[in-house]
């Protein structure tokens, strides 16, 4: 019996039409040669359900075996493999989240979620700056470290907490085994090249158009990426410098922070627009055209996330930073008490996706 959805209707699986499809493509293996999916689907004859969700979420939706394929409309067969690994992926992502709930709204309306929730908890941080009095220098004049703490630190651990659990769940769904070092090393090789999105090829995806090759949307990706993780380690930076090496913000333009800080948050803001205009542009028919909100709003949070910061950095000493900083505080907590129900899973599942290859391929393991 499957998980009820937020209406109450009872959803049908997504898995016997995607078995069904991925049987026909692994009789046919016109795609041997394109992304990881092809190879993977020919070690076996018959899909169980863990089967089909790893080959999902190998799945990137390049969208090019839509493209070469003899079978779709108006054959028989009717085949759309990127919508049917799309909804499995979706499907798991939804019903492996801790809560299911706040997955399945999330993903149904996140564009309109993501706003209230930045707007609201942006007052909420304005009103307690305005009400209290921040003790220190930069920032910290409009609402105190501690505070901030005391805030972040809880909005940061439980999401964590829930993307564990939820990732324990897809794991052993997917078969995954002890991992070795090799097994880690070739997935994050995989993940940092987005290889995937080269569509096996090198040539690039038919994302955004048609059946014209393009590697937009993978530069758009390498954009986002590494300018999260360029983000995350200057705030990482800040932290160890504040309590190992007691040196308190602000920093200045040259301190590792701000070196690794401004150019990720830059990278970050050009990468979410050109991924935004890019879905725009896409066929919904190839994806799962009820979560465009979902993905679109997990999309906007972080090109929002991105641009406060880089706006609050520019008016800094300046009598907008508190109402700025309230924003931009408002824009990193909603990211943060949404990763496990929005779009930033994928990442996680997919590096997951990622390993299992490699332990399947893996003759020694």
């Amino acid at each position: 019996m499957r998980d009820e959805t937020v209406t109450g209707a009872l959803a049908p699986s997504p898995i016997p039409e995607a078995r069904r499809q991925i049987e026909i493509c692994n009789a046919c293996r016109y795609c041997e040669g394109y992304c990881d999916v092809f190879p993977a689907m020919t070690r076996s004859k018959a899909f169980a359900d863990g089967d089909l969700s790893h080959l999902a979420n190998l799945c990137h939706n390049c969208r090019g075996c839509y493209y070469a394929c003899q079978y779709t409309e108006p054959h028989a067969f009717a085949l759309n493999l990127p919508a049917a690994l799309a909804e499995v992926r979706q499907d798991s992502w939804e019903r492996l989240a801790r809560p299911q709930i706040v997955a399945r709204v999330f993903h149904k309306s996140g564009l309109a979620m993501s706003g209230v929730l930045v707007v609201g908890l942006a007052a909420i941080l304005w009103a307690l700056a305005a009400l209290g009095k921040g003790q220190g220098a930069g920032f910290y004049a409009s609402l105190s470290h501690n505070a901030m703490v005391a805030i972040f630190a809880p909005a940061f651990v439980f999401p964590l907490i829930s993307i564990a659990l939820s990732l324990r769940a897809y794991w052993r769904e997917v078969g995954g085994s002890a991992i070795r070092l090799r097994h880690l090393i070739a997935a994050a090789r995989s993940a940092g090249e987005l290889r995937n999105l080269s569509g096996g090829q090198g040539q690039g995806c038919n994302f955004e158009d048609g059946d014209r090759f393009s590697n937009a949307r993978r530069r758009w990706h390498h954009l986002v990426l590494y300018g999260f993780l360029l983000c995350f380690a200057a705030t990482s930076t800040a932290t160890l410098m504040h309590y190992l090496l007691d040196m308190q913000a602000p920093y200045g333009l040259f301190s590792l922070p701000k070196l690794l800080g401004l150019p990720g948050g830059v990278m970050l803001a050009a990468g979410t627009l050109g991924l935004m205009v890019l879905k725009l542009r896409a066929d919904p028919a190839l994806g799962v055209a009820r979560v465009w909100g979902g993905e679109m709003g997990f999309v906007a949070l972080l090109f929002t996330v991105a641009v406060t910061g880089l706006v609050l950095y520019g008016a800094t000493g300046s009598a907008w930073v508190p109402g700025l900083l309230a924003l931009h505080l408002g824009a990193v907590l909603a990211f943060f008490l949404l990763m496990p129900f929005s779009k930033m899973i994928h990442g996680f599942y997919r590096f997951a996706a990622l390993i299992v290859e490699e332990q399947k391929r893996d003759p020694a393991a």
